[in-house]
């Protein structure tokens, strides 16, 4: 009787080093980023073609370039692919950027000369072009209570709206609804001025005013109204569109009527959503020239009345100092608009956090 013995042969260990893909170190991407910028520099200023722009771009694209080789040529196509990918998707995060950080920089380098207490606390009522002095208070007053009504016109109107389109809606009337709400989303500002003007101004406010039509804030806020609801009914209606339907079911298994699950659930689940709407529609309206200027007229003066007389507002403001002839006219214009981008940030921020809180506390 004889045994066989089998041998098996011992295979070397596997060092951890060879479970590892090969990377590239840390140091190579902004290697490269500098190389190809050097390189651009050389090829634009040496060939006198161009000038910072070109530089820029043409350095971007050496620098995909020369990071997909590296990849390539290190860690694999695969490897040099998302590599690429991602540089662009952060190329265009800082293309988009650029612009908000130059306008912000802009806004806040040249608005800051007239940043004073007589700015925010005086009016230009009585200002010559030769007087330093002046302000935008009236014209602060204007915007707050323009856009103040106009929100309270248009945020109910377009819950309402909204709400029936997603929850009630059905059929043709709903969707002529819809289809008229998307063609007031294009509509310029200057034809919802003329719309007020032809209606309010030289229809309704004669029986007002003695037979005379008479230009006012509150005729403003109308045209405002005008294009803040559309923008306010399609962000409203997208997000109550967002809202789970299991939320909706479970409300009705427990015996709770559709009016109040759509007031107590469907609405604090989308509020935040609906806050960024109105906010967004707000920004537009505050920024808006033409309807102010055609139907309220604008002034110098001080007017706390938005039902009568004529009333300014910031973008109007900034539109008139801009094309003064005054020296001093430019610091006014660009403190006035920092003022408009800053009141329109407080506003959305507060709004903000008021939704959060509310949510929070639910």
């Amino acid at each position: 009787m004889s045994t066989t013995v089998t041998s098996h042969r011992t295979r070397p260990p596997v060092q951890p080093e060879t479970l590892r893909a090969r990377r590239l170190p840390a140091y190579a991407a902004p290697a490269i980023a500098v190389a190809a910028l050097a390189l651009a520099v050389a090829i634009v200023y040496g060939a006198s073609i161009g000038g910072p722009v070109l530089v820029i771009v043409l350095g971007a694209l050496l620098y995909l370039a020369g990071l997909f080789a590296a990849a390539n040529a290190v860690e694999g196509r695969r490897a040099a692919r998302n590599r690429t990918w991602s540089a662009l998707i952060h190329s265009a995060f800082v293309l988009a950027v650029v612009p908000l950080v130059s306008v912000v920089w802009t806004l806040l380098s040249k608005g800051v000369k007239r940043l004073d207490g007589d700015f925010f606390l005086t009016s230009m009522n009585n200002i010559g072009a030769r007087d330093p002095n002046g302000g935008a208070y009236h014209a602060i007053i204007g915007t707050l209570e323009q856009v103040g009504i106009a929100v309270l016109i248009t945020v109910p109107l377009g819950l309402l709206c909204a709400i029936y389109i997603v929850e009630y809606g059905r059929g043709k009337f709903a969707f002529a609804i819809r289809f008229f709400v998307d063609v007031m989303t294009g509509i310029p500002s200057i034809v919802s001025g003329l719309f007020v003007l032809a209606f309010w101004v030289l229809i309704v406010s004669p029986w007002f005013n003695d037979g005379r039509p008479s230009f006012s804030g509150f005729a403003a806020a109308l045209a405002l109204a005008v294009l803040m609801l559309p923008t306010i009914v399609r962000s409203t209606e997208e997000m109550l569109r967002l809202v789970p339907a299991p939320l909706r079911e479970g409300a009705y298994a427990l015996g709770v009527p559709k009016w109040k699950t759509i007031l107590r659930v469907v609405l604090p689940t989308a509020l935040p959503g609906i806050v960024t709407g109105v906010m967004l529609s707000i920004a537009r309206a505050a920024g808006e020239t033409a309807p102010v200027l055609l139907i309220a007229g604008g002034g110098a003066a001080i007017n706390f009345n938005p039902f009568e007389n004529n009333q300014s507002s910031l973008s109007l403001y900034v539109y008139q100092q801009a094309g003064s002839a005054s020296k001093y006219a430019p610091d006014r214009a660009w403190t006035a608009a920092l003022t408009l981008v800053a009141l329109v940030l407080i506003l959305t921020i507060a709004a903000k956090l008021l939704a959060r809180r509310n949510r929070l506390n639910r």
